[in-house]
């Protein structure tokens, strides 16, 4: 049985991890830590978990108790912990902030779509962002060809979980609901990680990737809206996607549109390619909270633990 403990269990990542580690049969939670809500059940903030657990969020742990630890607190707070605490030798991480996404101090970017066998062998796994999710998946079977030559242009629309469980001024109901905005238009963080990666994949400078995210007015999932011009004839370029990902366990590739109500509860990733023009169009569907982030790392996991990828993850769609 794996031991596995979570550090900032408060938020939307932690509840959506927790949801699937307490059923998952390979694995006992050990411990959820939160300071400010320390002595309170887990339920009294992650209230769909009401007859699932009795566990008691703490603020005090024992890293040498448990094999692996998640770490789900904010961005910057994952570098913060370890200069405050010590690694034990034998303690797998996954981390789902940002702050090794770049694969230093040890760390292996989890996209096991691109870095399965990197994966298997790592002790320390920096989980990737939602947004990169969805959009890296929309173009890696296009870097690794060697296809990205030209300018990258992306709209992707996330559901308001995607902005955390701290409220803001665009967070509120009242505002978001049957309302649409633009938000870091071009200048996105997730850009880092992937242009990045993709780089390193095609081996080369990418041209610019242009992209704009959008607020959405529902809770949960993205909708990755991506093009850039190709050569490739639809017939190609759906063999390439579908061959590159014949092997993934969560990713596939439709022939059909796509909608979210497709992905949404899933750690699934569902893509369809169009051809317009000289115009690959890539659409794009995943859950931003599970695989963009908390089915994500449960995956890494179970990769890393050497169990079949679906472990505890064969989550069923919210159809209506």
């Amino acid at each position: 049985m794996i031991k596995a403990g979570i550090i900032g269990g408060a938020g939307y990542t932690a509840g959506e991890l927790v949801r699937i580690l307490v059923n998952h049969p390979d694995v006992e939670i050990a411990f959820i830590h939160s300071e400010s809500n320390a002595g309170n059940p887990v339920t009294d903030v992650h209230e769909g978990l009401i007859g699932d657990t009795d566990l008691v969020f703490c603020s005090e742990y024992d890293l040498s108790t448990i094999d692996v630890l998640f770490l789900c607190g904010a961005h910057g707070k994952s570098g913060e912990f370890w200069q405050e605490h010590e690694c034990p030798d034998t303690l797998k991480i996954i981390d789902l902030a940002q702050d090794f996404r770049d694969e230093s101090c040890g760390y292996v970017y989890g996209l096991p779509e691109w870095q399965l066998s990197k994966i298997q062998k790592a002790s320390k796994i920096a989980n990737p962002g939602c947004f990169a999710t969805a959009i890296q998946l929309s173009l890696l079977p296009l870097a690794d060809a060697g296809l990205l030559k030209n300018e990258i242009h992306i709209t992707a629309i996330t559901g308001s979980t995607g902005a955390g469980v701290k409220p803001g001024s665009t967070t509120h109901f009242s505002w978001r609901n049957n309302n649409i905005s633009t938000y870091k238009v071009f200048q996105h963080q997730h850009l880092l990680e992937i242009g990045r990666n993709l780089s390193a994949i095609q081996k080369s400078e990418l041209k610019d990737i242009n992209f704009v995210p959008v607020r959405g007015d529902f809770a949960r999932g993205i909708f990755a809206s991506v093009y850039t011009e190709c050569d490739l004839s639809i017939e190609d370029a759906f063999s390439l996607y579908t061959n590159y990902y014949k092997e993934a366990a969560f990713t596939f590739v439709s022939g059909k549109s796509v909608d979210l109500k497709q992905v949404v509860g899933t750690n699934k990733c569902v893509i369809n390619v169009e051809k317009h023009g000289n115009k690959l169009v890539i659409n794009t569907v995943v859950d931003n909270l599970l695989k963009g982030a908390s089915g994500q790392a449960v995956q890494n996991m179970n990769i890393i633990f050497g169990l079949p990828e679906d472990k505890g993850l064969k989550l069923k769609a919210i159809a209506f």
